[in-house]
Parts: C-alpha cells; structure tokens; sequence
C-alpha cells in the first residue's frame, strides 16, 4: 500500500514539472491551449491538437474517475524505478484516472487488488515517497488512490 508523503519532510519531486510541491494540497501540473481550449498532461510547450504556442501552464483537478485498469507485475525500469529489489518487489495497479473537464492521466495506483477498482472509481490525487536518495532525501511521485 502506498503512503502519502508529506510537504514537511525533506523530499524533492521526481520530476518539478510535473505537480505543485512542496504543497498542502499538491496539484498535477498540465498545459491548457488558449486557442482550442484543450488540456495536456504533463504540460506541453505547444498544444498536441492544433500545434499552437499559445499554452499556459494549469493546475489539473485533484480528483476523478478511474476509467481502466491493469496490475503491473513487473519492476519499472529507469528512471522510474524504486529502491525495491527482485526480493521485495510488490505488483502495483496502473490506471488511466479522467479528470473532469480536462483530460485522461496515465498514473500509478495505491491499490493493486483487483477486487477493490472498478471503472468509474471516484479517484483522488495523492503524494507518495517513491524511494530515498543516498543523502536522505525523499522522491516523491504522484499516484491516485480509491475514494
């Protein structure tokens, strides 16, 4: 089960453009075309559906509903992977969460039994420590979680 991290403690974003941190209520960060209106996840410099460089950078809802589902049996590979080793890895679920009014992010899970997701989930964006660094610090990634 993942645990969600907290601003507080000494931690760094696996990637700073993807989510608002440190943050007491931490946002995805998308882009949102000024001309055509549509969002974009992660943030874009120009927009995937009619190419303008009209774009600013959004916060994204914090909830959704989970529209699919799989469990990923297998390890990540870098630079997505975690301190877990062959031994102690634990399949994890991965999902696409829809947004309301936005768009469908592909995201990490905290659940990873299947008897506990169904589409149409009501879904929430949680901070999670992904691995320590050597030094201490804590890398922190984004999941969606059950409501």
């Amino acid at each position: 089960m993942i645990e969600a991290a907290h601003p507080n403690a000494r931690s760094r974003p696996i990637d700073q453009h993807l989510f608002t941190w440190p943050a007491n209520d931490p946002a995805l960060l998308g882009s949102r075309c000024r001309v055509c209106h549509q969002y974009a996840f992660p943030a874009n410099p120009s927009c995937r559906y009619c190419g303008k460089l009209d774009v600013e950078t959004v916060e994204l809802p914090r909830r959704g509903r989970l529209w699919t589902w799989t469990i990923q049996r297998f390890m990540p590979k870098t630079p997505y992977r975690s301190a877990e080793t062959e031994a102690t890895f634990v399949p994890f679920g991965v999902g696409y969460v829809e947004l309301p009014g936005a768009l469908r992010v592909e995201t990490r899970l905290t659940e990873n039994d299947p008897r506990r997701l169904r589409i149409g989930a009501e879904m929430a964006l949680i901070i999670y420590t992904h691995r320590v660094d050597e030094d201490g610090t804590a890398v922190v990634n984004y999941a969606f979680r059950p409501l």
